[in-house]
């Protein structure tokens, strides 16, 4: 990492803030400049094109550092999104604090007006959420692209048969991945559909989702366009509404519900066609999963994020990508032969929680100490510790006809090698979710130790077959299989690239776009994406600031500064300075997307754009219908100037509510914190121990 030159007079903490936050800008905007990072050791590089994947690649042995990662890691581990976006802001308002610094403002204004001003815009952008309404009563099993004989999850079918539906299924799955990748494609024209990309359209598209499409009135000769940008221009005056009608611009805009699934995970996927693709197809397929398994469908649908998991065939084609009702897992090419012996008869399963290994022993157990074990060559003798256990092993799968053991942890190779002699398939490292849901499907119960096994242990009616064909070994020596048995609630996200180093990066995107799709259904509101929620905290900023300080606005602060104070003298000065300088933030944010997607050629283009809506929007008294009616109009040139005027109506684009508000929030704690360490270390008690009478109960942190 390439840090700035540090001003050792000026805030160092803010100034490392900043230089980190600068190696994330590429991230934001559905146009992601990926990275290569190399180690310095042993010189392998891997691609990536999340934050938490540049932050495990950079040096954070500093204390910012250290506290820049685990705000990383927080957002990361509740929502899974959000992350550049808090990146980007920790830099953008740690530029704006030492601004502010520089300008002479005191600390703790800076730390009040700028809570104030957060706290204001997440107040003001509620206006911008979009409801969501049943997306799901929409769907039957006419309407859904993945039809029954699709997914087949009749009792116990034999291995062609499931081999043919899971390729019917990854044609399926083909489908709407072209259908994606065609509105992305013609969204890269300035033309987007015209009379020959409506023809190609319809041809490409099944008919059950075309019908899906005018039903929900979305699919109304649009294209998506860098998804979260504007990028909205036409001659219409009409504001586009779900409905099908259009609303005349002199009425009063409203944000109208989304009632589509389809719509909702286009508008989510933020450039990343393909991946949303799959993400939307895994909430199909759940949900039709969940429905066939209710004689009287009337609970509502939860989109359960636990059930899916991904596997990452390095080395297949990029069109090997699908969805799968079942465990895809990689096995050695040594039980090929196993597979296609078996693979006409059910297996029955044991699940094991922890290693199968000899040597394993359940947390809690005290093994005796002061024993060891040495071996004068590679061949186990016939009466190890080793081959005994393995012997017994074998013995209780023998008694209960077992030739499926899946397990949570590591497995012996030893006892592998002797299961596959004796026509049984161990696989090992199993994720807990996998065992549970097998465990549902199959009333197997899982044990710690397979002399724990009994009949009641014992699953049944699982159907193992190769996913792949014999020559499509992904990695050395290594294919891949499908498990799957009647009423499993499991899905797989099958991820292929011809790229191994692609492949981590492609499965980040895979499950930001599921971690979207699932935060939206569960709230059931989104935000109007494209901008139009940061523009609107732009521009709302701009108008707090001329605004006179109002003392019941900051009772909530915990304090309630008297008018001759000082604070009070010191905010009612400061504060609109303060205001504008986190409004910057803003618009860097806004003006760094636009450029990464290649939008406007410059930042002094894209800067002056904004500009000047800013002022159009503070001039209007309300900013958030000045958005929404720009928003809704083709004839806005907002974020894209250049665009064609013949452009037809577009698909809306989205965004969380809840993930993005919190990496505000984050945001701005981090920087607050930097701010207030630095201060007491830099200044030192002496310089903060002020006359009490002055402070009226301030506390200096």
């Amino acid at each position: 990492m390439a840090f700035s030159v540090i001003n050792k007079r000026r805030h160092m903490g803010l100034q490392q803030l900043s230089s980190f936050a600068q190696t994330g800008r590429s991230f934001l905007g559905p146009v992601k400049a990926t990275k290569f990072i190399t180690d310095a050791e042993c010189h392998e590089s891997v691609l990536i094109s999340s934050t938490v994947r540049l932050l495990e690649g950079l040096d954070l042995t500093c204390a910012v550092g250290q506290l820049l990662n685990e705000a990383v890691q927080a957002q990361h581990g509740a929502y899974r999104i959000g992350t550049s976006t808090l990146l980007f802001l920790v830099g953008a308002w740690s530029r704006a604090v030492e601004e502010c610094l520089h300008l002479g403002v005191p600390t703790t204004v800076i730390v009040s007006a700028m809570s104030e001003g957060l706290n204001s815009c997440i107040e003001a952008v509620v206006s911008l959420q979009v409801p969501i309404c049943n997306v799901f009563d929409h769907m039957d099993n006419s309407s859904i692209v993945y039809k029954l004989e699709t997914v087949d999850v009749n009792l116990c079918p034999s291995g062609p048969r499931l081999l043919q539906g899971k390729h019917n299924f990854k044609d399926a799955t083909s489908q709407l991945l072209s259908f994606y990748s065609l509105s992305e494609r013609h969204a890269a024209s300035p033309k987007f559909f015209e009379t020959q990309a409506k023809v190609e359209t319809e041809e490409h598209i099944p008919q059950t989702l075309r019908n899906s499409l005018h039903a929900d009135s979305f699919y109304r000769k649009s294209a998506l366009t860098h998804s979260r940008h504007f990028n909205r221009t036409d001659n219409s005056h009409g504001i586009s509404r779900p409905d099908g009608f259009l609303e005349q611009c002199g009425s009063t805009p409203k944000t109208s519900s989304c009632k589509a699934l389809v719509e909702l995970a286009i508008g989510l996927s933020h450039g990343d066609h393909s991946s949303m693709a799959l993400a939307e197809a895994a909430v199909r397929l759940q949900w039709q999963s969940v429905y066939l398994q209710q004689d009287n469908y009337k609970a509502p649908f939860v989109f359960d994020v636990s059930k899916l998991l991904t596997c990452c065939l390095p080395g297949l084609p990029e069109t090997s990508s699908c969805v799968c009702l079942g465990y895809v897992t990689v096995v050695p090419m040594s039980s090929l032969a196993l597979i296609k012996e078996l693979q006409d008869q059910p297996f029955r399963v044991i699940l094991i929680e922890g290693d199968l290994t000899e040597s394993y022993r359940h947390l809690g157990f005290n093994k005796s100490v002061n024993i060891k074990t040495k071996l004068d060559s590679g061949k186990l003798p016939e009466d190890s510790a080793e081959e005994l256990w393995a012997k017994s092993v074998l013995q209780v799968l023998t008694q209960f006809n077992v030739n499926l053991v899946l397990v949570q942890g590591n497995v012996s190779e030893h006892l592998t090698e002797k299961c596959t002699h004796s026509k049984r398939l161990v696989i090992g490292s199993v994720n807990g979710s996998v065992l549970q849901a097998f465990a549902e499907a199959t009333r197997a119960a899982p044990v710690a130790y397979v002399t724990q096994v009994n009949e009641d242990c014992v699953g049944s009616e699982v159907s193992v077959t190769s996913w792949t064909s014999p020559h499509e070994v992904c990695g050395s020596n290594r294919m891949a299989v499908l498990l799957k048995t009647e009423r499993i609630n499991l899905i797989t996200a099958v991820l292929a690239s011809p790229v191994s180093a692609q492949m981590e990066a492609k499965e980040d995107r895979f499950w930001s776009c599921v971690y979207r799709l699932s935060h939206a259904l569960k709230e059931e509101k989104v935000f109007l994406g494209g901008g139009a929620v940061e523009f609107l905290c732009l521009s709302h900023l701009q108008l707090l600031a001329e605004q006179p300080l109002n003392k019941e606005d900051n009772a909530c602060s915990g304090w309630l500064p008297d008018s001759s104070s000082w604070m009070a003298s010191s905010l009612s000065v400061y504060r609109p300075t303060v205001l504008k300088c986190m409004a910057s933030g803003w618009h860097e944010y806004l003006s760094a997307v636009m450029c990464n997607t290649a939008t406007h050629p410059s930042a002094v283009e894209a800067s002056t754009c904004i500009q000047r809506h800013v002022q159009k929007a503070t001039n209007s008294g309300s900013p958030s219908s000045y958005v929404l009616s720009k928003y809704s109009k083709l004839s806005s040139e907002l974020f894209h100037s250049g665009i064609s005027d013949n452009l037809e109506l577009v698909p809306r684009v989205y965004d969380t509510v809840t993930p993005k508000t919190e990496a505000w929030h984050r945001a701005l704690d981090l920087v607050l914190l930097v701010l207030q360490t630095d201060s007491e270390i830099i200044t030192g008690l002496e310089h903060t121990q002020i006359n009490s009478q002055e402070l009226d109960g301030v506390l200096f942190l």
